[in-house]
């Protein structure tokens, strides 16, 4: 329930487009995304019977014919997907389960998280949208959002409120809600 408005966030940006959904789970993002007019939705989740339940919830809403599902781990796919403009996708949503679950294990999570959000980073073209989150409790809006300057800037992306007048790639920041979503 703490994503219902991310998740309608995600349809709204979702016309149109050719998403990748990581870290899906039974597919509430890929499934918003579709609903919303995207392209393509490619679900990705490391769990098979993850992968079967976002299938069947595809199935359930007659979205079987936008939306497709793979069994793998998410740190081994993104570095092997075409990069940029030879991108398969122009939005990429990243749901990963909690990295951390203590105070002893942030820094540990942290290069978790900025490594999946640096990756997904530069897989995007020009223009492209990423939505990223964090459930894991220990890791603060501050610093997740000082892991996403710090991913943006090692990707080579601008990182501010507003776009450039250069229309150069930009991370935006908007609204969170408990799970932080960027």
């Amino acid at each position: 329930m703490d994503q219902k408005y991310n998740r309608q966030a995600v349809a709204r940006l979702s016309r149109g487009k050719r998403v990748l959904d990581c870290f899906t789970h039974t597919g509430s993002f890929g499934l918003n995304a579709a609903m919303g007019g995207a392209v393509h939705v490619h679900s990705v989740d490391i769990s098979e019977t993850a992968v079967e339940m976002a299938r069947e919830n595809a199935r359930r809403n007659g979205l079987l014919d936008v939306m497709d599902f793979e069994a793998a781990n998410v740190f081994d796919l993104l570095p092997s997907l075409p990069c940029g403009a030879k991108s398969d996708y122009d939005f990429v949503i990243l749901d990963p389960p909690a990295f951390t679950k203590s105070r002893q294990t942030v820094e540990h999570a942290m290069r978790g998280y900025k490594e999946i959000n640096l990756r997904a980073m530069k897989l995007l073209p020009r223009g492209g949208y990423l939505a990223t989150c964090s459930c894991s409790h220990f890791m603060t809006d501050a610093l997740f959002r000082d892991m996403l300057r710090s991913a943006a800037f090692d990707a080579g992306v601008p990182c501010g409120k507003s776009r450039p007048a250069s229309n150069r790639p930009t991370i935006q920041f908007f609204g969170t809600s408990r799970k932080r979503t960027i």
